[in-house]
């Protein structure tokens, strides 16, 4: 027994050094029967490294199915003796770390839900202490980074030395695409401020719906993401939780295989050269967009000395929706998306404001 407890640790070890981690397996735990066919289906494919189930499922309202609890653990131990694959699951409290730990679970993960809440991490990161377990942490529902390193910070403090992020999109007003936006500058923005860490990517969650996983997978690992975590079922359609954004583990084999593959960097002198001449340009650039918004706020800080001589506010609606508009024309036949020129437009409307604001109250 201690031989198999020490192999399986030197495998949950191999798999989280590698590049790229695949994770798969359904949402839910349903019957032991659905768990090990799903898990036996998944290890057939070849493209699997680690299995997953939800045993607790935080739902948004009462009533939803909330998980079989932990009677599925047991599941979750016949399907890695059947396939030789370590095993994650989510918890939310002290007592599911307990039992998660009780049963041998390889890796846990702390879900959107309780990331956003630094007491509920808290208990968390407790319970997990004297634990030798990775664990990754999903990003809040809500997009902040704040919360999400918080998280992190809770856990390691705990005593963990393994940690990984696991990027799942984030609520938002007006999204309407996916079921939870990837708002992938966030996740970027995570990823360059703890480059040590592994991220993967959830395009589940993300996409809420199967048909357009490819889509989100394929730009995860474009963007240089650590692994893919996607959910599995034997019968998507029937599945008791999430039934939309499942896949059969077949289809999840075909994926794996279908994705581009990419790679950091390549040993390639002329790629190099190349590259090196184009990122100047891009230096460039970026010092003339520089010097252009710099001579921007002055004009603003003008017409703020205009406004304070003469009472008027300082946010003009119509000219606002007016500089919006002509932007998003411009923009359009330049090959700017009308999301970027929104966003752009915005956080240079707000350093306007602040300029216009000090002139104001100086």
């Amino acid at each position: 027994m201690q031989a198999t407890q020490t192999s399986m640790k030197e495998t949950v070890q191999q798999v989280w050094n590698k590049r790229p981690i695949i994770i798969s397996g359904p949402c839910s735990a349903e019957t032991e029967e659905q768990v090990l066919e799903t898990a036996i289906r998944l290890a057939k494919t070849g493209k699997v490294d680690m299995l997953r189930a939800g045993i607790w499922k935080p739902r948004t309202r009462p009533g939803s199915f909330e998980g079989i609890g932990a009677k599925g653990l047991p599941w979750l131990q016949a399907a890695k003796k059947a396939t030789g694959l370590p095993v994650a699951v989510e918890v939310a409290t002290g007592k599911q770390v307990e039992d998660a730990l009780t049963f041998e679970v390889d890796v846990l993960w702390i879900g959107a839900r309780t990331t956003v809440n630094p007491f509920s991490v808290q208990e968390v990161a407790d319970a997990l202490r004297g634990a030798n377990v990775p664990v990754l942490i999903k990003n809040p529902i809500n997009p902040d980074l704040e919360l999400w390193t918080g998280a992190v910070e809770r856990v390691a403090k705990a005593g963990i030395n393994q940690i990984g992020l696991i990027h799942r999109g984030f609520s938002s007003y007006g999204n309407t695409e996916f079921r939870n936006a990837p708002m992938w500058h966030l996740a970027i923005e995570m990823k360059r401020r703890n480059p040590e860490l592994p991220i993967i990517n959830d395009p589940s969650h993300i996409c809420g719906r199967r048909d357009i996983l490819m889509d989100v997978a394929q730009k995860a690992i474009d963007l240089d993401f650590d692994g893919l975590m996607i959910e599995s079922h034997i019968d998507p359609d029937k599945a008791w939780s999430d039934a939309k954004q499942q896949v059969t583990p077949e289809r999840l084999g075909e994926m794996i295989g279908e994705i581009v593959w990419r790679k950091e960097d390549v040993n390639s002198e002329e790629y190099h050269a190349a590259l090196e001449k184009l990122r100047q340009q891009i230096n460039h650039l970026d010092d003339e967009l520089m010097q252009i918004l710099g001579q921007r706020m002055k004009v603003a800080e003008k017409i703020g000395e205009y406004k304070k001589n003469n009472n008027i506010t300082i946010l003009q609606t119509n000219r606002w929706n007016e500089i919006l508009e002509r932007a998003a024309l411009k923009g359009e036949k330049l090959g700017l998306s009308k999301e970027f020129i929104t966003r752009y437009f915005d956080a240079v409307h707000m350093e306007s404001i602040n300029h216009q604001n000090k002139i104001m109250n100086s």
